[in-house]
This record gives structure tokens, C-alpha cells and sequence, in this order.
């Protein structure tokens, strides 16, 4: 079973976001959402160790430096929880490879909410355009993928 400790990157640029729009892996709990890059931590792998080399296998992307935002932490109907360190950057060097999870897009800010994204992520997304300081968020979906509650910084939000 993979760790349940993750990470996500938002990378920025021009007032975007590089999303990833996930379409070809099988059995794929993101399928057809739009996320941001990152993945499982493998064996003594740090949040910092796990962020740069997902990023740089799914973007070709090499990150000089990158700023560590939150952790979510997500759980899921009878699954165990998920904790996800969330980390945005915009120093970065290297050119854009093929994905093989999905398409990379450069997405407007503004534009973001109106793409397929995990309820919960439009949550923390706005956080991150809000420039909201380090912040730890907890969200709740039942067996449906339906998101049920919402805890910011261990307050539940009222959306």
C-alpha cells in the first residue's frame, strides 16, 4: 500500500497555476479532475525530497526554491487519512515535458474555479490566491466523493 503522506505544488507563472488535467491513468481517484503536481513520498523521502523529484518527473521542471503553504489533511469515508503537504513555487528552471498522468496546462488564476476540481481544492486554492499564510485544512468526503466538512486551522468553515 502506498504511504498516505503526500505532496502538491502549485507552480506559478504569469499569473497562472501549471494544472494537470488527469486522463490516462487506470483506477485513478483523480480522473478527469484538474490538480496540481506532486505524489506519494517513497522511502526516507522528506516533504522538500518528495516535492522536487515529483515535480520533476511529471513536468521535467527543476525547482530552485518553493514556499510550503499548509497541510491538508483528507479523509475519506472508511479509508485512512490522507496528509498532504501543499507547497506553491515560481522559481524554476527546465522545460516542460509529456505527462504521462495527464495534460499540463498553464491555467489563469481567475480561470481556475471554473475548471473540474475536487471541492475541496477550490477550498485550498483560494487560500493559496488569497496568499493566505500557512494555514492547515482538514476536509471530509463520504463514500460518494461528496465533500461533507470543511476545518481551517482547526475551526470548522462555513462555506
Amino acid at each position: 500500500m502506498k504511504s498516505q503522506l503526500t505532496t502538491l505544488c502549485y507552480i506559478e507563472k504569469d499569473d497562472s497555476y501549471l494544472m494537470l488535467h488527469r486522463t490516462t491513468k487506470q483506477n485513478d481517484e483523480n480522473h478527469g479532475k484538474w490538480i496540481g503536481v506532486g505524489g506519494h513520498f517513497e522511502h526516507a523521502e522528506s516533504p522538500e525530497d518528495c516535492l522536487i523529484r515529483e515535480v520533476k518527473e511529471e513536468t521535467g521542471l527543476t525547482l530552485n526554491s518553493f514556499s510550503f503553504r499548509g497541510i491538508v489533511t483528507f479523509v475519506y469515508a472508511d479509508h485512512p487519512a490522507e496528509y498532504m503537504c501543499l507547497y506553491t513555487s515560481s522559481d524554476f528552471s527546465g522545460s516542460l515535458i509529456e505527462c504521462s498522468e495527464g495534460e499540463l496546462k498553464w491555467v489563469q488564476k481567475d480561470d481556475l474555479l471554473s475548471l473540474n476540481l475536487w471541492e475541496g481544492d477550490k477550498i485550498f486554492l483560494r487560500l493559496l490566491t488569497q496568499s493566505v499564510p500557512f494555514f492547515s485544512l482538514k476536509l471530509i468526503y463520504n463514500q460518494d466523493g461528496a465533500l461533507t466538512g470543511t476545518i481551517l486551522d482547526g475551526k470548522p468553515l462555513i462555506s
